[in-house]
């Protein structure tokens, strides 16, 4: 059993629909129903939401969730995205997954503290309960580990527990981390022997200390722990081919979650 997803290597969408209509359009067309977005690709980047009014910043975000409703509708694809919630007690970040019936939310676990990129202090996230989306498509498990999140244990614990088939990870990420973050997902797509689809931010933003560049290279990483397919730093589209046989003659292979049923982890 495989389907077909597709990772779209974007910068911040404007307000129009048309990009992203014109590459739902194509997937449609070529029996693609699974459709991901990298982090701030709906919303504009952090350090620009800093200075934007909360109501600014509401719209944005309605606005882009009113279009992804309406694509998902329209072509039957299922699309999933970072968004910038608003709640009550303030701005939440999280990742939508809009299908053509159903709109779901899941709130990013862990956000970034440091003092050049401090998400935690900006968003209002719930950080008592842990939790690690995992939902069937076609017949394929998936998973979501957005952007920051990818750093922790305990989260990839119920990626394994839950018995995923891929991990979509959408992210932003800048400065010259492209040789960790490669490291480090080859190594969870092996550990966990699943896919690892991480979808990249491109673009740049520059302020008063220093310039961001968002690199894109967008990657699969097979259950085996090797490079798939890869993307450059330009806007592109990256369609992989998810083939559950892989997943489990990787898991049988290595035997790493057979061992953790012998020791009653699961």
């Amino acid at each position: 059993m495989s389907t077909k997803i597709a990772a779209l290597q974007l910068q911040t969408l404007p307000m129009s629909e048309a990009k992203l209509d014109y590459y739902v359009r194509i997937c449609a067309k070529n029996s693609i129903s699974l459709i991901v977005l990298g982090e701030y690709v709906l919303n504009s980047f952090f350090k620009e939401l800093e200075n934007l009014p909360l109501l600014t910043i509401k719209e944005q975000s309605k606005h882009k969730l009113t279009v992804l409703k309406k694509l998902a509708k329209t072509y039957n694809v299922t699309i999933i995205a970072p968004i910038i919630l608003c709640k009550k007690n303030g701005l939440c970040k999280a990742t939508a997954r809009v299908t053509p019936m159903a709109t779901f939310f899941y709130e990013q676990n862990f956000l970034i503290d440091y003092k050049h990129w401090n998400e935690e202090k900006f968003f209002s996230n719930d950080s008592k309960n842990m939790q690690v989306p995992v939902f069937n498509h076609e017949g394929v498990r998936i998973s979501i580990i957005c952007g920051f999140d990818a750093h922790f244990d305990i989260l990839w614990q119920q990626v394994q527990k839950r018995k995923a088939d891929i991990v979509l990870v959408p992210s932003v990420s800048t400065f010259e981390s492209f040789d960790r973050w490669n490291e480090l997902l080859k190594t969870r797509a092996f550990l966990n022997n699943v896919y690892v689809l991480r979808i990249n931010r491109i673009g740049d933003f520059k302020d008063k200390t220093c310039s961001w560049y968002f690199y894109g290279s967008s990657a699969l990483y097979s259950p085996n722990g090797a490079i798939e397919a890869y993307l450059g730093d330009n806007e592109e589209m990256l369609i992989c081919d998810i083939d559950l046989s892989i997943v489990k003659e990787a898991a049988k292979a290595w035997g790493f979650r057979r061992q953790l049923v012998k020791k009653r982890v699961f």
